[in-house]
């Protein structure tokens, strides 16, 4: 019975002390910037009934090592001890007062520093529950200082070029380091350099190499430093001293004799300004109607041949001497003005569409001409053909003359040689001839055609007695003058033939045509 109270015992001792929802409430990390202020809160959650609390005291915590920082006691009251006495205070005033309400500890830090970063216990003693704590975590931040610089007030172009490093933008003494870029339309290149500090802060550089030339002065050239969600600019406009770039103005290759108010002008780009020019010509001395004033040459009086030569300018500045050069030339008259520019480009372009239009017409006319030729060829072809094929099948048969006894087909003779008559004059026939048969004799247009017509198709007007020349069959009489019979019939029959009677003259059939 005895033991059993004491384990009793024992256990409303633990849950006494272990207490009923106590803790210690803190933000699980807190920021700031160097020489800027920071509350670190720690809040008591008290039971019900409340523990009471003996003392309250915050420590710094770093690399293992414990330091107190402030300590508040009822019967005591408020300490902060060295080094941070004037910078760390309690945010209830009410704390520093005897048997204060310690419930709310609240610290406040002023003027961080980068050797404030670290962890920070707030722990809580108390009757009968015993100790309470919590940490919170400082990060001390240190914002860069930022700037940019020319390496030089003037930067010397000089032959020969050299790559010269003109700006430089440093970012020191930042935590976290910054990212510096640029921007400019200069073409040169970035060279980036970190350097870890002591105090734990970090310091970048870059610097910004070009080549120095004319084209390079007055440009902007800006850096941008960029440190967590904030963006830093800064520019510069960069003075490039450089040699003068001379040019010659006012020969318009248009110098004529007997013209008026000519003159040539010495421009100079240079930094710094010219300060001298000097006019010469080359193979001999200036003309003595010439008046120099500034940087110009003045011809008095008309245009003579003695102003043509070779004109040299030389402009000088402090860095240096650079020189133009021009040829004039005399003529004797004046050489022709030509249209403006844009009138020729018109011009141009609307004769190369023409031309370029007539080549595609041309091209096309000369295709329909050749298939037009083809078509009227190959209808010519067509009708001759067709005449032809009209008159031999139009042309008489001869009459069967007698035959010998029926031969095999394969020992056919062949065919008696013509007898010479006037019908062989129709080896002289012609086309004209030939269409005139087919005409009436009233219709002929002329007495040549009358007589043609009575030779072909009248040949009983010419006597028989006339000699006459062989010629060659006309190709569209029949030139077979055997009858084809029937396959059922014999090719010869053994009857002969009665003797033959005089025959009638002979005419050829009407509208034939070659």
């Amino acid at each position: 019975m005895a033991m059993c109270v004491g384990v009793w015992i024992l256990l409303l001792a633990l849950h006494i002390q272990a207490g009923s929802g106590q803790m210690v409430q803190m933000d699980p990390s807190k920021s700031g910037f160097v020489g800027s202020q920071v509350e670190l809160r720690c809040i008591f959650i008290n039971s019900n009934p409340p523990v009471k609390i003996s003392q309250v005291t915050w420590q710094k915590f770093l690399n293992g090592t414990k330091q107190n920082v402030a300590i508040a006691n009822p019967a005591l009251g408020v300490s902060v001890l060295s080094p941070f006495k004037e910078r760390v205070r309690f945010k209830q005033a009410a704390v520093g007062h005897r048997t204060p309400p310690l419930e709310d500890t609240t610290i406040v830090f002023s003027n961080l520093r980068l050797s404030d970063e670290a962890a920070y216990i707030c722990e809580y003693t108390t009757f009968p529950a015993g100790n309470r704590e919590n940490m919170v975590n400082l990060t001390v931040y240190a914002r860069p200082v930022t700037r940019m610089t020319l390496t030089s007030p003037t930067i010397v172009a000089r032959a020969p070029k050299r790559k010269t490093t003109v700006a430089s933008c440093v970012s020191a003494n930042g935590k976290p380091p910054s990212v510096i870029k640029w921007d400019t339309r200069l073409k040169g290149e970035a060279t980036f350099q970190e350097t870890r500090n002591a105090n734990g802060t970090v310091t970048v550089r870059s610097n910004y190499v070009v080549t120095p030339s004319r084209e390079t002065h007055k440009q902007k050239l800006t850096c941008i430093v960029t440190y967590r969600n904030e963006r830093i600019t800064d520019s510069v406009v960069l003075n490039v001293q450089y040699e003068p770039e001379v040019k010659i103005e006012g020969f318009d290759g248009n110098w004529y004799l007997n013209r008026q108010d000519v003159q040539l002008t010495c421009r100079a780009d240079a930094n710094p300004p010219v300060t001298i020019y000097q006019w010469k010509l080359l193979n001999g001395s200036l003309p003595s109607n010439v008046e120099i004033k500034n940087n110009s040459l003045f011809f008095k009086g008309p245009v003579t041949y003695d102003l043509a030569g070779t004109y040299v300018c030389d402009a000088t500045n402090g860095i240096g001497t650079r020189t133009g050069i021009v040829e004039v030339n005399i003529t004797e008259k004046p050489m022709p003005q030509g249209p403006p520019g844009g009138v020729i480009g018109i011009l141009g372009g609307v004769v190369a569409i023409g031309l370029i239009i007539g080549v595609a017409v041309t091209v096309f006319m000369v295709h329909r001409r050749q298939q037009k030729t083809r078509t009227e060829t190959d209808n010519d072809l067509i009708a001759v053909a067709a005449v032809a094929d009209s008159c031999v099948t139009q042309a008489p048969e001869k009459p069967e003359s007698p035959t010998r006894t029926d031969l095999p087909p394969a020992h056919k003779p062949a065919p008696p040689p013509p007898k010479k008559k006037n019908s062989d004059m129709k080896g002289h026939l012609t086309s004209d001839d030939i269409q005139n048969c087919g005409r009436r004799p009233e219709e002929l247009l002329n007495p040549a055609e009358y007589v043609s017509y009575h030779r072909v198709c009248n040949m009983e007007h010419f006597p028989e007695s006339q000699p006459t020349q062989a010629y060659p069959p006309v190709t569209f009489l029949p030139q077979n003058p055997y009858t084809q019979h029937p396959s059922n019939e014999p090719m010869y029959s053994n009857t002969g033939y009665p003797a033959p009677g005089p025959r009638g003259p002979f005419t050829f059939p009407k509208e034939q045509s070659v």
